[in-house]
């Protein structure tokens, strides 16, 4: 069947119904107030510690450059799923058009893959940091962090790019309820009335290896760094590298946790509910954990907002 075919015989116009958290809740008032504030909670932590990374010129570092890439990305990330699912709740529609689906679909598609690579490259820098701090400031120059940070970005279009055409472009014949709170691939694909193996197989495979690489990548950082820090003499150095490293690892468990269940554990174990909860879990309660992650256990980044607080304004440079 062509596309022709297919947008004329079974899209038609019509929309899909996004059932979201509020069906499920019982007092869904109170659950669209909580995750309004999570959200503001989320762009000002993000937007703070951007400002901060920028204005202060002790921040002006890899590390820093990287954690400002990922307040970013969680900021572009949360803003995709739910401003639409707030904003549908308060005007009592739950309808998202075909094209509104397979853009918010290739957005977040993009951003959680950038951020899976980004997380790696973070712990990369950490590595050239600790076990190569001679040579640190040659091999993670401005220059490489900019290519790092593109390619991050890259990566994760690839993978909206790859995924979204193929999940949108099968005929959805069956119940156009969605039962997620945004167009996920794994909730949209539940809808197809052809047989979905191939897309299924392809996104456990598009998967392995988006995961696989960056987790090879951490896997090895983290088995270099922990062996030079335990042969540090300097307890203070060694406080300050586990410090470091264990905010990044904290970062690291909850997105991929969260993500190896929703596109890697078999669609046997999933239930609508399940999912919700996991993609809540890492859509809008990991974006606002970052910036309190970096912030609350970094002197530095601390430091900075003691200044910033103290002065009652930004010198953005």
């Amino acid at each position: 069947m062509d596309n022709t075919t297919w947008l004329a015989n079974h899209t038609g116009g019509s929309d899909f119904i996004l059932l979201g958290f509020f069906s499920q809740s019982t007092h869904p008032a109170l659950l669209c107030v909580v995750i309004f504030v999570i959200f503001l909670m989320t762009l000002f932590g993000n937007i703070i510690l951007i400002l901060l990374i920028h204005s202060n010129a002790h921040l002006h570092t890899p590390m820093y450059f990287f954690i400002s890439q990922l307040s970013l990305m969680d900021m572009m990330y949360i803003s995709v799923t739910v401003p639409k699912m707030l904003l549908d709740k308060i005007i009592g529609v739950k309808k998202i058009s075909v094209p509104e689906c397979g853009i918010q679909m290739f957005l977040y598609l993009t951003l959680v893959g950038s951020e899976f690579f980004l997380l790696a490259a973070m712990s990369y820098d950490r590595y050239l940091a600790i076990c190569h701090p001679l040579r640190y400031p040659v091999l993670m120059n401005h220059r490489i962090c900019l290519l790092l940070a593109s390619g991050c970005w890259f990566l994760g279009s690839v993978d909206g790019f790859m995924l979204t055409p193929i999940t949108m472009t099968f005929p959805f014949c069956r119940s156009r309820e969605i039962h997620h709170f945004f167009c996920e691939v794994p909730a949209i694909m539940k809808l197809s009335c052809s047989d979905t193996s191939l897309i299924e197989t392809l996104m456990y495979l598009c998967c392995v290896l988006m995961l696989l690489i960056p987790v090879t990548v951490i896997s090895s950082s983290y088995s270099f760094i922990l062996l030079t820090i335990y042969r540090m003499t300097s307890a203070e150095g060694r406080k300050k590298a586990l410090t470091t490293c264990s905010s990044h690892m904290t970062v690291v468990t909850l997105f991929y946790g969260a993500a190896i269940y929703t596109y890697m554990i078999p669609s046997s174990y999933h239930t609508p509910e399940k999912d919700m909860v996991v993609s809540f879990f890492y859509t809008i309660l990991t974006p606002v954990l970052n910036p309190l992650i970096y912030s609350l256990r970094n002197k530095d980044v601390t430091g900075a907002l003691k200044k910033m607080l103290n002065t009652g304004s930004f010198k953005v440079l």
